[in-house]
């Protein structure tokens, strides 16, 4: 059975370069460990356009199903965001709340839940970069989600390696 680590967080916090750094680390240590990465940025280069409301549900099943996939053949799966986010970002654009059960539901399954911290600088990458004033309130969407759904999480901050050490330290107990 895989370890699960679900790594959430405003934009341009790290999760991506966090799951990249993690899952090196953990297979230099002889583990199997992906890193799944984010398929709203894959979607929004293909369609050159950010998702509309209506494409919001897909996006988060796929990210999710993608996952589920990894779990299935690595003893560490580190999830450049999940499905969590996609309706923290649909509640936030588009007042939508459809798709938040389903993201807590996701997370219940995972061993541990990461949230990056707004400790590092923002930049620009991709169509789906809101800007660095959106941070604030989506960190703090995401704590109340996490919060009013049961789910513990862990805060990941620091910049570069201190970062990867902070969760390291939250996610090596959990190894098998």
């Amino acid at each position: 059975m895989s370890v699960v680590v679900a790594i959430v967080g405003a934009e341009s916090t790290g999760k991506t370069s966090l799951a990249l750094a993690l899952a090196q680390r953990l297979r230099a240590s002889g583990l199997s460990a992906a890193a799944v990465p984010e398929l709203l940025r894959h979607w929004c280069e293909r369609e050159g356009r950010t998702p509309r409301p209506d494409e919001q549900a897909d996006i988060a099943h796929a990210q999710t199903d993608a996952i589920d996939l990894a779990a299935r053949t690595h003893d560490v799966v580190l999830c450049d965001t999940t499905a969590l986010m996609t309706a923290i970002y649909s509640e936030y654009i588009f007042s939508d709340h459809s798709l938040t059960e389903a993201g807590l539901a996701f997370h219940r399954r995972c061993a541990l839940t990461l949230l990056t911290a707004l400790d590092i600088e923002w930049e620009a990458d991709g169509l789906q970069r809101e800007g660095p004033h959106v941070r604030p309130p989506i960190d703090a969407l995401i704590r109340r989600t996490l919060e009013q759904g049961g789910i513990a999480w862990s805060l990941v901050e620091g910049r570069g390696a201190a970062r990867v050490e902070s969760a390291l330290r939250a996610i090596t107990p959990l190894l098998p």
